[in-house]
């Protein structure tokens, strides 16, 4: 009678697994981050292009500046003010006021994010 044997995986078998898995993830993952910064970096540039086309807006219809970004999204002009995708906080914005006696408080915004992006420039410079 043939006796039966339960195989199961060497301890060989189980590292050469491990080790192509911590190969693939030692590819994979750099690029992962890097785009996942890179992505952040695109939404900033879009969150700030729409804040400044609302300020824009607001000023056209009303013929002054914001006193607050508060005031956009009450007015309707935003929906609701936007999460810095850097510091993953809504209330880091940095208000530009504007210059001469124009009346509000808001002629332009900028990030609070310290640091800089991939291509160099600060995020505050944005």
């Amino acid at each position: 009678m043939l006796k039966q044997t339960k195989r199961g995986f060497t301890l060989v078998e189980l590292m050469v697994v491990m080790a192509i898995i911590a190969l693939l993830l030692a590819l994979a993952l750099p690029r992962y981050f890097n785009h996942l910064e890179n992505s952040r970096e695109t939404i900033l540039k879009q969150d700030l292009a729409v804040m400044r086309d609302a300020i824009d807006k607001y000023h056209g219809d009303r013929g002054r500046y914001p006193d607050s970004l508060d005031e956009l999204v009450g007015a309707r002009y935003l929906r609701t003010l936007p999460v810095d995708p850097i510091t993953e906080r809504p209330d880091t914005w940095q208000v530009v006021a504007p210059s001469g006696d124009e009346a509000g408080a808001v002629y332009d915004i900028r990030s609070g994010a310290p640091g800089t992006a991939r291509d160099g420039s600060a995020y505050a410079d944005w």
